[in-house]
Protein backbone atom coordinates (compact mmCIF):
# COMPACT_ATOMS: atom_id res chain seq x y z
CA UNK A 1 0.00 0.00 0.00
CA UNK A 2 1.94 3.42 -0.91
CA UNK A 3 1.72 6.12 0.68
CA UNK A 4 2.73 9.33 1.22
CA UNK A 5 2.31 11.93 4.57
CA UNK A 6 2.65 15.38 4.50
CA UNK A 7 3.49 17.30 7.70
CA UNK A 8 5.02 20.84 8.59
CA UNK A 9 2.20 22.81 6.82
CA UNK A 10 0.91 26.03 8.86
CA UNK A 11 0.26 29.45 9.50
CA UNK A 12 3.38 31.26 9.22
CA UNK A 13 4.00 35.40 8.81
CA UNK A 14 5.43 36.63 5.97
CA UNK A 15 9.54 36.52 6.16
CA UNK A 16 8.66 33.39 8.02
CA UNK A 17 10.24 29.53 7.57
CA UNK A 18 8.36 26.27 7.23
CA UNK A 19 9.62 23.09 6.80
CA UNK A 20 7.70 20.39 4.85
CA UNK A 21 8.27 17.18 5.32
CA UNK A 22 6.65 13.92 3.22
CA UNK A 23 7.13 10.21 4.73
CA UNK A 24 6.79 7.43 2.43
CA UNK A 25 6.37 3.26 2.25
CA UNK A 26 4.86 1.38 -0.08
CA UNK A 27 7.18 1.62 -3.10
CA UNK A 28 10.63 2.01 -3.76
CA UNK A 29 11.65 5.69 -3.22
CA UNK A 30 14.85 5.48 -4.31
CA UNK A 31 13.69 4.88 -7.56
CA UNK A 32 11.55 7.74 -7.25
CA UNK A 33 11.66 11.55 -8.61
CA UNK A 34 10.25 13.14 -5.35
CA UNK A 35 8.23 16.79 -6.72
CA UNK A 36 6.07 19.29 -4.46
CA UNK A 37 3.14 21.07 -5.78
CA UNK A 38 1.10 23.56 -4.74
CA UNK A 39 -2.30 24.45 -5.62
CA UNK A 40 -3.64 27.84 -4.00
CA UNK A 41 -7.60 28.30 -4.02
CA UNK A 42 -8.82 29.13 -7.87
CA UNK A 43 -5.78 28.19 -9.06
CA UNK A 44 -4.21 25.18 -11.19
CA UNK A 45 -1.82 22.85 -9.18
CA UNK A 46 2.01 24.00 -9.97
CA UNK A 47 4.92 22.47 -9.94
CA UNK A 48 7.13 23.89 -7.02
CA UNK A 49 10.09 21.65 -7.06
CA UNK A 50 11.69 18.15 -8.02
CA UNK A 51 14.40 16.72 -6.93
CA UNK A 52 16.35 13.55 -8.59
CA UNK A 53 16.84 9.82 -7.64
CA UNK A 54 20.03 10.50 -6.00
CA UNK A 55 19.36 14.20 -5.06
CA UNK A 56 22.17 14.89 -7.80
CA UNK A 57 19.95 17.51 -9.33
CA UNK A 58 17.17 20.23 -8.31
CA UNK A 59 14.95 22.22 -10.13
CA UNK A 60 12.33 25.13 -9.15
CA UNK A 61 9.65 26.96 -10.22
CA UNK A 62 10.97 30.65 -10.88
CA UNK A 63 8.53 31.92 -7.97
CA UNK A 64 10.28 30.16 -5.76
CA UNK A 65 14.10 29.56 -6.54
CA UNK A 66 16.23 30.90 -4.04
CA UNK A 67 14.13 30.91 -1.22
CA UNK A 68 12.82 27.09 -1.27
CA UNK A 69 15.23 24.32 -0.64
CA UNK A 70 14.04 20.23 -1.67
CA UNK A 71 15.83 17.67 -0.49
CA UNK A 72 15.79 14.35 0.52
CA UNK A 73 16.61 11.30 2.80
CA UNK A 74 16.58 8.31 0.70
CA UNK A 75 17.32 6.16 4.22
CA UNK A 76 14.14 7.53 5.75
CA UNK A 77 12.42 7.19 2.73
CA UNK A 78 11.63 10.89 3.01
CA UNK A 79 11.98 14.39 1.08
CA UNK A 80 11.41 18.05 2.63
CA UNK A 81 11.04 21.12 1.24
CA UNK A 82 12.89 23.78 3.41
CA UNK A 83 11.05 27.29 2.42
CA UNK A 84 12.29 30.12 3.45
CA UNK A 85 11.24 34.25 3.38
CA UNK A 86 7.38 32.97 2.62
CA UNK A 87 5.62 35.30 0.98
CA UNK A 88 1.75 35.53 1.40
CA UNK A 89 1.46 35.06 -2.68
CA UNK A 90 2.55 31.40 -1.17
CA UNK A 91 -0.46 30.40 0.52
CA UNK A 92 -1.48 26.98 -0.98
CA UNK A 93 -2.04 23.50 -0.34
CA UNK A 94 1.28 21.34 -0.97
CA UNK A 95 1.37 18.42 -1.81
CA UNK A 96 4.38 15.52 -2.72
CA UNK A 97 4.12 13.93 -5.56
CA UNK A 98 6.54 10.65 -6.36
CA UNK A 99 7.07 9.66 -10.20
CA UNK A 100 8.39 6.35 -10.87
CA UNK A 101 9.23 4.69 -14.55
CA UNK A 102 9.74 1.31 -15.48
CA UNK A 103 10.30 0.15 -18.92
CA UNK A 104 6.57 -0.14 -19.94
CA UNK A 105 4.78 2.72 -17.12
CA UNK A 106 4.74 5.44 -15.72
CA UNK A 107 3.09 5.98 -11.73
CA UNK A 108 2.26 8.89 -9.83
CA UNK A 109 2.02 8.70 -5.93
CA UNK A 110 0.05 11.47 -4.33
CA UNK A 111 -0.08 12.58 -0.54
CA UNK A 112 -2.89 14.33 0.90
CA UNK A 113 -1.63 17.95 0.69
CA UNK A 114 -0.58 20.15 3.77
CA UNK A 115 -1.87 23.91 3.99
CA UNK A 116 0.29 26.60 4.17
CA UNK A 117 -1.25 29.92 4.86
CA UNK A 118 1.27 32.96 4.85
CA UNK A 119 -0.55 35.87 6.55
CA UNK A 120 0.30 39.21 8.77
Amino acid sequence: QVQLVESGGGLVQPGGSLRLSCVTSGFTFSNAIMKWYRQAPGKDRELVAQISTTAGATNYAGSVKGRFTISRDNARNTVYLQMNNLQPEDTAVYYCNAQLFTLLTERNYWGQGTQVTVSP
